[in-house]
């Protein structure tokens, strides 16, 4: 766990100030163009998961976020001999879950501003902690994918 506070600190750090300064030189649903027809930086606030699910549920989101991180630790990190694509994958995973949850604590809702349009459909409006537990999830099904292999592969 140790080799994991300095990245999941950075991402945690990095999240909330992007976020702060979103809140501090935006208003709700402004947007701004960074990349015509592609890219841009809107903000907007999500009471809910991905893609809005649960919306509305916030305390129900912050039991899960809570519950979830234990999970890890405990099944997944404690007492475990990571390698390095496993450390850098769960630091990823813990700092965007931390990220989003201190949003949900402190305002209530987690602050989405990257907004993306990809072959003429607007991608739902999300952040760096949501990016951070995307991949960390996908390193993580990459690992255990190449754990199965390796089990079979010595048999």
């Amino acid at each position: 766990m140790k080799k994991m506070l300095p990245i999941i600190s950075i991402i945690i750090l990095l999240d909330q100030i992007i976020k702060f300064l979103v809140i501090a030189n935006m208003n709700l649903f402004d947007s701004i163009n960074v990349v015509e027809n592609f890219f841009n930086i809107t903000y907007v606030r999500n009471n809910g998961a991905a893609w809005s699910i649960l919306s509305g549920n916030t305390l129900l989101l912050i039991v899960i976020s809570i519950i979830a991180l234990i999970l890890i630790y405990f099944y997944f990190i404690k007492n475990q001999k990571l390698n390095n694509l496993e450390n850098i994958s769960y630091s990823l995973l813990i700092g965007g879950t931390v990220g989003n949850l201190i949003d949900r604590v402190f305002l209530g809702y987690v602050v989405d501003y990257l907004d993306f349009k990809i072959f003429s459909y607007n991608f739902p409006v999300f952040n760096l902690a949501d990016i951070c537990i995307v991949i960390g999830i996908f390193l993580i099904c990459i690992t255990l994918i190449g754990g199965e292999i390796n089990d079979r592969n010595k048999n």
